[in-house]
C-alpha cells in the first residue's frame, strides 16, 4: 500500500500548480472516483478535517487518506509522494530563479499561470459547495468572513472563533426547538 499511495500522491503533486487547494480535484478523482478508497461524504469530511488541522491541506489529506488506507506505512507513502515533487521543483526554481526572474518569458509564464491556478482552486470549491448542500444562507457565512478580513482587517482568528461560537449557538437553538 506504501507504493500505491506514494505513486498516487506523487502523480498529483507533480502535475498540480497552485498548492494544496488546486490538488483537491485531482485527489478526489484518484481516491474517490478512480480507486474508491473513500466515498464522496468521507472525502468532504476529510477536507473539513484537513482544513481545520494546522499545516498544509495536501499533507493533512495525505495523512488522513494514508492512515485510512494503509496505516503508518500509508501515511509515509502518501506524505512522501505529496511533498517530494514540490520540494524538488521549489529547489530547482530557487537555484535558477534568481538568474532568470528578469527574463520577459519567465514573467509571461507566471502571469499566464495565475488564471489557471484560480480556476483550479475555484472548481473544487463549487463542487464541494454543491455536495455539502450549501444554501444562500450558509453562503453568507464565508462571504461575511472574507469581507470582515479583507475590508475591516479583522484578524482571521477572531473570525474563526466567532464562527464557531455562532454555529454552536445556532445548533443549540435548533436542538432546543426539536425537544
Amino acid at each position: 500500500m506504501f507504493l500505491q499511495l506514494f505513486w498516487t500522491y506523487l502523480k498529483i503533486g507533480t502535475f498540480t500548480l497552485g498548492g494544496g487547494y488546486a490538488m483537491l480535484p485531482l485527489i478526489q478523482r484518484e481516491v474517490v472516483d478512480s480507486k474508491h478508497w473513500l466515498d464522496e461524504e468521507e472525502f468532504l469530511n476529510m477536507i473539513a478535517l484537513a482544513q481545520a488541522a494546522p499545516g498544509l491541506i495536501a499533507v493533512n489529506s495525505a495523512i488522513f487518506i494514508g492512515w485510512r488506507i494503509g496505516g503508518w506505512k500509508g501515511i509515509c507513502g502518501a506524505i512522501l509522494g505529496a511533498v517530494l515533487p514540490s520540494f524538488l521543483i521549489i529547489l530547482a526554481i530557487a537555484m535558477l530563479f534568481s538568474e532568470w526572474k528578469e527574463l520577459p518569458a519567465v514573467e509571461a509564464v507566471f502571469k499566464g499561470i495565475r488564471p489557471a491556478v484560480v480556476a483550479l482552486i475555484a472548481a473544487p470549491l463549487v463542487k464541494m459547495a454543491r455536495a455539502a448542500k450549501i444554501s444562500w444562507l450558509t453562503l453568507l457565512i464565508p462571504v461575511t468572513a472574507a469581507l470582515a478580513i479583507w475590508l475591516l482587517h479583522v484578524n482571521p482568528v477572531w473570525v474563526i472563533l466567532a464562527t464557531i461560537l455562532i454555529t454552536l449557538g445556532v445548533v443549540a437553538i435548533a436542538e432546543r426547538r426539536k425537544q
